[in-house]
Protein backbone atom coordinates (compact mmCIF):
# COMPACT_ATOMS: atom_id res chain seq x y z
CA UNK A 1 0.00 0.00 0.00
CA UNK A 2 2.20 2.62 0.78
CA UNK A 3 6.43 2.50 0.07
CA UNK A 4 9.21 5.04 0.01
CA UNK A 5 7.56 6.62 -3.08
CA UNK A 6 4.69 7.47 -0.60
CA UNK A 7 4.94 11.79 -1.23
CA UNK A 8 3.02 14.61 0.16
CA UNK A 9 2.50 17.13 -3.10
CA UNK A 10 0.06 20.07 -4.03
CA UNK A 11 -2.68 18.43 -6.09
CA UNK A 12 -3.00 19.61 -10.02
CA UNK A 13 -5.89 19.12 -12.22
CA UNK A 14 -5.03 15.77 -13.18
CA UNK A 15 -6.00 14.76 -9.25
CA UNK A 16 -9.26 16.19 -9.59
CA UNK A 17 -11.27 12.77 -10.48
CA UNK A 18 -9.64 10.93 -7.69
CA UNK A 19 -9.34 13.45 -5.29
CA UNK A 20 -13.20 14.84 -5.79
CA UNK A 21 -14.13 11.26 -5.77
CA UNK A 22 -12.06 10.62 -2.17
CA UNK A 23 -14.38 13.97 -0.91
CA UNK A 24 -17.67 12.26 -1.71
CA UNK A 25 -16.67 9.24 0.46
CA UNK A 26 -15.59 11.88 2.77
CA UNK A 27 -17.91 13.78 3.32
CA UNK A 28 -20.70 10.97 2.85
CA UNK A 29 -19.46 9.55 5.72
CA UNK A 30 -19.38 12.03 7.52
CA UNK A 31 -23.36 12.68 7.07
CA UNK A 32 -23.32 15.34 4.74
CA UNK A 33 -24.60 15.72 1.28
CA UNK A 34 -23.10 17.68 -1.06
CA UNK A 35 -22.83 16.21 -4.64
CA UNK A 36 -19.87 14.95 -6.62
CA UNK A 37 -20.35 17.90 -9.02
CA UNK A 38 -20.61 20.53 -6.25
CA UNK A 39 -17.32 19.23 -4.69
CA UNK A 40 -15.87 19.02 -8.10
CA UNK A 41 -16.80 22.65 -8.96
CA UNK A 42 -15.48 24.12 -5.74
CA UNK A 43 -12.04 21.80 -5.94
CA UNK A 44 -11.35 23.82 -9.27
CA UNK A 45 -12.08 26.92 -7.49
CA UNK A 46 -9.87 26.10 -4.69
CA UNK A 47 -6.42 24.51 -6.92
CA UNK A 48 -6.89 28.05 -8.76
CA UNK A 49 -6.73 30.09 -5.35
CA UNK A 50 -3.70 31.74 -4.17
CA UNK A 51 -5.10 31.48 -0.65
CA UNK A 52 -5.74 27.75 -0.82
CA UNK A 53 -3.81 24.28 -0.79
CA UNK A 54 -4.81 21.67 -1.63
CA UNK A 55 -2.31 18.58 -0.62
CA UNK A 56 -2.33 14.92 -1.92
CA UNK A 57 -0.39 11.77 -0.65
CA UNK A 58 0.60 10.04 -3.81
CA UNK A 59 1.21 6.65 -3.16
CA UNK A 60 2.76 6.17 -6.38
CA UNK A 61 0.09 3.82 -8.24
CA UNK A 62 -2.68 5.84 -6.42
CA UNK A 63 -3.81 9.00 -4.23
CA UNK A 64 -3.88 8.04 -0.76
CA UNK A 65 -5.10 10.94 0.91
CA UNK A 66 -5.80 14.74 0.62
CA UNK A 67 -6.21 17.92 2.61
CA UNK A 68 -7.56 21.32 2.22
CA UNK A 69 -6.06 24.65 4.02
CA UNK A 70 -7.09 28.01 3.44
CA UNK A 71 -6.00 31.56 4.60
CA UNK A 72 -7.80 34.43 5.49
CA UNK A 73 -7.69 37.79 7.50
CA UNK A 74 -9.40 38.52 10.77
CA UNK A 75 -9.10 41.60 13.32
CA UNK A 76 -7.71 39.78 16.51
CA UNK A 77 -5.13 37.90 14.56
CA UNK A 78 -4.45 39.00 11.36
CA UNK A 79 -3.72 36.08 8.91
CA UNK A 80 -5.01 32.85 9.57
CA UNK A 81 -4.74 29.31 8.10
CA UNK A 82 -7.72 26.58 8.34
CA UNK A 83 -7.36 23.16 7.84
CA UNK A 84 -11.04 22.65 6.00
CA UNK A 85 -10.49 18.89 5.16
CA UNK A 86 -8.38 16.11 6.15
CA UNK A 87 -9.21 12.57 4.74
CA UNK A 88 -7.18 9.47 4.44
CA UNK A 89 -8.50 6.39 2.50
CA UNK A 90 -9.64 3.81 4.86
CA UNK A 91 -6.85 1.10 3.77
CA UNK A 92 -3.89 3.16 4.17
CA UNK A 93 -4.77 4.78 8.01
CA UNK A 94 -2.69 4.34 10.72
CA UNK A 95 0.58 4.61 8.87
CA UNK A 96 1.33 8.44 9.64
CA UNK A 97 -0.15 9.95 6.19
CA UNK A 98 -2.85 12.35 8.10
CA UNK A 99 0.34 13.62 10.22
CA UNK A 100 2.16 14.05 6.72
CA UNK A 101 -0.71 16.35 5.88
CA UNK A 102 -0.95 18.31 8.83
CA UNK A 103 2.78 19.14 8.35
CA UNK A 104 2.39 19.82 4.86
CA UNK A 105 -0.79 22.39 5.53
CA UNK A 106 1.28 23.94 9.11
CA UNK A 107 4.47 24.47 7.02
CA UNK A 108 2.68 26.47 3.96
CA UNK A 109 0.07 28.64 6.58
CA UNK A 110 3.62 29.08 8.34
CA UNK A 111 5.16 30.53 4.70
CA UNK A 112 2.09 33.11 4.54
CA UNK A 113 2.67 34.37 7.94
CA UNK A 114 -0.13 32.59 9.87
CA UNK A 115 0.80 32.45 13.80
CA UNK A 116 -2.73 29.92 13.88
CA UNK A 117 -3.59 26.24 12.11
CA UNK A 118 -7.05 25.80 13.04
CA UNK A 119 -9.57 23.15 12.02
CA UNK A 120 -13.28 22.03 13.07
CA UNK A 121 -14.36 18.92 14.30
CA UNK A 122 -17.98 18.48 12.93
CA UNK A 123 -19.68 15.62 15.19
CA UNK A 124 -22.92 15.06 13.11
CA UNK A 125 -24.12 13.29 15.97
CA UNK A 126 -21.28 10.88 16.34
CA UNK A 127 -18.62 10.40 19.01
CA UNK A 128 -15.94 12.29 17.72
CA UNK A 129 -13.18 12.07 20.90
CA UNK A 130 -10.83 10.30 18.89
CA UNK A 131 -10.32 13.16 16.94
CA UNK A 132 -9.88 15.50 19.73
CA UNK A 133 -6.90 12.80 20.85
CA UNK A 134 -5.98 12.70 17.13
CA UNK A 135 -5.35 16.25 16.80
CA UNK A 136 -4.41 17.22 20.41
CA UNK A 137 -1.15 14.66 19.96
CA UNK A 138 -0.60 17.02 16.58
CA UNK A 139 -0.49 20.06 18.63
CA UNK A 140 -3.57 21.43 18.35
CA UNK A 141 -5.64 23.32 21.69
CA UNK A 142 -9.21 23.00 22.49
CA UNK A 143 -10.04 26.44 23.50
CA UNK A 144 -13.72 25.79 23.74
CA UNK A 145 -14.99 27.39 20.92
CA UNK A 146 -18.04 27.34 19.13
CA UNK A 147 -18.58 27.78 15.16
CA UNK A 148 -21.64 28.86 14.62
CA UNK A 149 -23.06 29.24 10.83
CA UNK A 150 -25.82 30.72 9.27
CA UNK A 151 -27.34 29.41 5.83
CA UNK A 152 -27.15 32.33 3.51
Amino acid sequence: MTSSATTVRVATAVDSAAVTAMAVEFYSAEGFATDARELGNNLVTLLASPAARVAVVDGGAELLGFAVTTTGFGLENGPIAVLDDLFVVPSARRLGLGGLLIEDCTAWARERGCPYLELVVAPNGRDVGHLFTYYRARGFLDEGRRLLSKRL
